[in-house]
């Protein structure tokens, strides 16, 4: 407003006396510009996290969630894609542009561990965990309040407190990993919302933004995909046709999923190799028959006995125990063992178990952690008995006892036949002593058999369990990687471990959950796996379970061959059908319920292609978009190369500021910082900043500002959003400030800019008050008060002068016209670009959305005047029934209302007041010291000419871009294939030393083998000569001259005199 324009015109009128401190001035500029740092990267979080961001993941994050102004998406992408990168990536770009402050992560239980760890080791974000033990332990306050940043389980969030709790707090932004758990089923009219559901709708209220994430979110079912969406946005698709319109126009602005197949690295190769998936099939040994014979039979006598008399818990534990028999010999062992034990206690005390019911809910098992869920199986396995007196359960444990002898006799005869099955496969694969393999079982007991066979055959192993510690997990990781040869894994190693170094695993047992068969291959099969890999599945030819799995993995590998794709692998539930389990069809043959013939029958009768349409239906094919714009991606990320802050001007930065703080920093001989000690008053923080960034530490031993580096030799990586950092810029925009108001003086070594350069910046807001945009802006204003653009990194190329130099001044020192000229060259067209975007996503609200809704409303108006007509001719209608339609119909209006209303806010855009930052006084140096030459402009214009004519007869294309200085290079070429050459002029009148600015030396080390120095001698004859030098970073150690100079003499050993 002008009245904003009046104050700061006048109060800086006040306060400019460019007596201010250059380098505060300086500090205070660099602060406020990587505070706004996404100007000029953008894939800002891609470049200040530890990841490698892929082309599906920057086309999901950049292209489909960010450019929502209210973030309510889904990313369905297929197993492996990384999904927990993206939603990193998310918080870290809302975060940096003030849009999230409050998080909360829900996660399957055995995935929440992961997620705190991803958080803080890729993307420097703290998250603290919730669980029933935190809760109770913040007494008297609710802990949802109190912390900022939470990642919890689905299960615990779904418990009535918990909701409860939920419900009374607000979140920025919610994610919800495994998303397509909080499901509801349509039967006609009625809907049947689940608790996990229930606890969506909470969520979906509870917050701003809203993020899911699931490779399955519908298995098929489009009903109730549609009621899973309104979770994110009720009411958006009123039907499925309309849900299928916008999949076919391609402009669903909801959720996106690619497939496996689709995504590819950016050589636009694709991403998962092969993977080979055999069944090795064994014949048990007689006595090992005779053990199964023996065990299977107990296991169906009890397992019948409690099904007639529905005690669920029985069931399961006799399915725990004949998962156990399957698994190993030395499991069935011990577990029977256990179960004999526990079962004669009870007999001596005559504690006979009374109600023989223990709670537990099967589903919930699966997601809970694996220590714990080993915790409550032996809880179930050693408690639970269907004896219902003394006698009966001595007869019990007698049979136990003979079990338990069986078990033992086998043990002791040898290795098992499976064993011998496995030392084959590692004989056969690990010819070469680099090659690695992963072995997965599911019971803690056949691992360590396992560990002590393998050792003894002179291999070097590694274990990874449910009970170890996850610093322990990852220790075993990094074992593995670098010092054994074989890991030997329970479904822990499934549950937020990497191993995709190793292209070889053995399932010793099989898990009779698919999922789980799924994330084990998916630890190994995923991005950065380099090999093929194999995967072999260990079944018996004698037993029951081994006779169903054998039929299964042959149905899975025709149907392999019919689709030309491995994707059957990753939904081998949905192989077997949606109204039937793996564990369910095992157990109806060990309990006798079904033939073993009509069970394998079922396999063979229904047709492959049926399964293989199921398989598509459950994969969502139909859903799936095909196109990822690498042209468009490559664009952003040479954008984003050519401007960005990090490394090099976030190093440079902090080495000025250490320097004003007086922090120790040392150079180690590996190329790495040791910072330290670190005063006082930037470790004294207060709780907000520890909350946000963490603790800042008195010493740090090993620094590093590049991602690559940092992460290739584990040192500390420092970017924005790391606390060392943080806490430099706030300690600069607090005592620098002064500096910045009053303004200081600079001096250009090259004699080039004289007068004033401000630094301004400006928002662009919506109807809401939220930020759509922002902007830091130079503008130079020369000797004859003409305004033109300047880069805001100018700073660095110009010498800071120290406080009290108080320069004569004949210059205009209107603010507002600095405004104006803002307005008027920049601004406006900042928000015309803003608005275009926000009119696309407004026109795909109105299309989908509002029409949906007032469809919706539209059917219930009909029902309602068909219940008043009925009324009017006498008829009886239930009153209740028609209250329900109105309260529905009441209900679309509502949000139909809320929608009309956020579109409005999300296009009502509006310039803020332009902020100044700091006005400079520039002044050009006079004086030309020795021999040193400064190129007029007469002979800069013969470089830019030569340099110019050269590139196009060569086929290239160049662009000038030297006209706005600080860019770090005065030409951009392209031969129009890919390729670019980032040139950096040096006309001279003669011959002699070249001298680089800051901006430029730290462009040449950035872009390496891409940035050119094309020096153009002897430009004041008529004979100039154009020598060229490629990666002058690579070749030269330049001196620092001026501190704001790097001056190459010897330039001339590295060139190619070319014309």
């Amino acid at each position: 407003s002008s009245a904003d324009i009046d104050r700061i015109s006048i109060e800086d009128e006040i306060l400019t006396k460019f007596d201010g401190d250059g380098e505060k001035f300086f500090l205070y500029v660099e602060s406020n510009r990587i505070r706004n740092a996404q100007q000029y990267d953008t894939l800002y979080a891609v470049n200040v996290s530890q990841v490698d961001a892929l082309p599906h993941q920057i086309d999901a994050v950049y292209y489909h969630v960010l450019n929502q102004p209210s973030i309510r998406f889904l990313i369905a992408d297929d197993p492996g894609a990384g999904k927990t990168i993206m939603a990193g990536l998310i918080i870290k770009e809302l975060k940096y542009r003030g849009l999230l402050k409050r998080v909360l992560i829900v996660s399957p239980g055995h995935l929440a561990p992961q997620w705190v760890r991803e958080m803080k080791e890729k993307f420097q974000e703290n998250f603290q965990r919730i669980n029933r033990a935190s809760f109770e332990a913040d007494w008297g306050q609710n802990p949802f309040d109190v912390r900022d940043q939470v990642v919890t389980s689905i299960d615990f969030a779904k418990q009535e407190d918990i909701i409860k709790a939920l419900d009374s707090t607000h979140w920025d932004m919610i994610i919800v990993d495994e998303a397509h758990k909080m499901s509801a089923y349509q039967y006609g009219e009625k809907i049947n919302k689940t608790i996990r559901y229930q606890l969506g709708e909470t969520l979906s209220e509870s917050s701003t933004f809203l993020l899911f994430l699931t490779a399955t979110p519908h298995r098929g079912d489009v009903d109730n995909f549609r009621l899973f969406l309104d979770l994110l946005r009720p009411g958006f698709f009123a039907d499925r046709k309309m849900l299928e319109e916008s999949l076919a126009q391609k402009d669903n602005p909801l959720f996106v999923r690619r497939m496996k197949e689709d995504m590819k690295s950016f050589n636009n190769e694709p991403l998962f190799p092969p993977r080979h998936v055999h069944t090795k099939k064994f014949k048990l040994s007689d006595t090992e028959k005779v053990l199964y014979n023996a065990v299977t039979k107990y296991v169906q006598e009890h397992f019948n006995k409690a099904l007639a008399k529905d005690r669920r818990n029985i069931t399961f534990a006799m399915t725990i125990l004949q998962r156990r028999l399957a698994s190993s010999i030395r499991a069935i062992h011990k577990s029977l063992e256990r179960r004999k034990k526990r079962l004669q206690d009870l007999y001596e005390r005559a504690e006979l178990y009374e109600a023989g019911e223990i709670s537990f809910d099967e589903e919930l098992m699966e997601d809970i952690e694996e220590r714990e869920r080993w915790e409550k199986e032996e809880e179930i396995l050693q408690r639970l008995t269907m004896a219902g007196n003394k006698e009966e359960l001595k007869l019990e444990i007698d049979v136990l006892g003979d079990l338990v002898e069986l078990a033992k006799n086998a043990e002791k005869i040898g290795d098992e036949s499976k064993l011998v099955e496995l030392k084959g496969v590692i004989k056969a694969e690990l010819i070469n002593e680099e090659r690695k393999l992963l072995i997965f079982t599911e019971s803690k007991d056949t691992l360590d058999y396992l560990v002590e066979r393998i050792r003894k055959w002179g291999y070097t192993t590694c274990e990874i369990h449910g009970g170890m510690k996850m610093d322990d997990r990852i220790n075993a990781e990094h074992q593995f990687r670098n010092e054994v040869q074989i890991c030997v894994a329970t479904e822990a190693a499934g549950e937020g471990i990497n191993l995709q170094f190793c292209s070889l695993m053995v399932n010793y047992d099989i898990p009779w959950n698919p999922n789980r068969l799924e994330q084990r291959m998916g630890r190994i099969h995923r991005y950065g796996q380099r090999e093929e890999v194999y995967i072999y599945n260990l079944v018996s030819k004698d037993t029951m379970e081994g006779k169903i799995l054998t039929r299964l993995f042959e149905k899975l590998e025709r149907m392999k061959e019919a689709m030309g794709s491995d994707r059957v692998f990753d939904v081998i539930g949905d192989v077997i059908g949606t109204n039937r389990k793996l564990k369910d069809l095992i157990m109806e043959a060990v309990s006798s319920q079904r033939s073993m013939d009509e069970i394998l029958e079922g396999f063979v009768s229904e047709p492959d292609e049926q399964a293989i349409s199921r398989v598509k239906e459950a994969s969502l094919e139909s859903l799936a978009s095909k196109h990822i714009d690498l042209y468009k991606i490559l664009g952003e990320q040479r954008k984003a190369k050519e401007e960005r802050l990090v490394p090099e001007f976030v190093e440079g930065f902090f080495e000025r500021t250490a320097l004003q703080y007086d922090i120790k920093m040392d150079r180690r001989k590996d190329k790495f910082w040791a910072i330290g000690p670190v005063p006082f008053e930037l470790r004294n923080r207060g709780d907000e900043f520890k909350n946000q960034y963490g603790e800042v530490f008195s010493r740090y031993n090993k620094v590093g500002f590049d991602k690559g580096d940092a992460f290739d030799k584990s040192a500390e990586f420092v970017a924005m959003g790391h606390p060392l950092l943080e806490s430099v810029i706030e300690q600069s925009l607090d005592t620098c400030e002064e500096s910045a108001h009053r303004g200081a003086v600079f001096t250009d070594p090259d004699g080039d800019i004289n007068g004033l350069i401000w630094i301004a910046s400006s928002e662009i807001t919506d109807g809401n008050n939220n930020v759509a945009g922002r902007r830091l802006f130079g503008v130079y204003q020369n000797q004859n008060n003409e305004l033109s653009f300047i880069h805001p990194g100018i700073l660095w190329d110009l010498k800071p002068e120290p406080s009290g130099t108080r320069p004569q001044l004949d210059l205009d020192m209107n603010f507002q016209k600095i405004e104006s000229f803002l307005v008027e060259n920049s601004l406006q067209e900042y928000k015309n670009e803003i608005l275009g975007q926000r009119e696309t996503n407004a026109e795909i609200k109105r299309k989908y959305g509002i029409r949906s809704l007032e469809q919706l409303i539209g059917e219930s108006e009909a029902k309602l005047a068909e219940y008043a007509t009925k009324r009017a001719l006498g008829e009886n209608v239930v009153a209740a029934t028609e209250q329900r339609e109105q309260k529905k119909r009441d209900t679309y209006d509502g949000r139909l209302q809320k929608l009309r209303r956020e579109i409005e806010a999300e296009i009502s855009l509006l310039p803020s007041a332009v902020n100044l930052i700091g006005v400079a006084r520039v002044l050009a140096e006079s004086t030309i010291s020795g021999d040193r030459q400064r190129s007029n402009k007469e002979i800069e214009m013969v470089g830019m000419r030569v340099t110019t004519e050269y590139e196009i007869n060569r086929g290239w294309q160049p662009t000038d871009v030297s006209a706005i200085k600080g860019r770090g290079f005065d030409i951009e070429s392209t031969d129009g294939e890919g390729n670019y050459r980032y040139i950096e002029v040096k006309a001279r009148s003669g011959v002699g030393g070249v001298d680089l600015t800051n901006n430029e030396w730290l462009k040449a080390k950035r872009l390496g083998d891409e940035f050119w120095l094309y020096v153009v001698s002897n430009a004041g004859t008529g004979s100039p000569k154009l020598s060229i030098i490629q990666d002058p970073a690579k070749y030269f150690d330049p001196e620092r001259i001026e501190t704001v100079r790097w001056r190459i003499d010897d330039w001339q050993d590295n060139a190619e005199d070319v014309k």
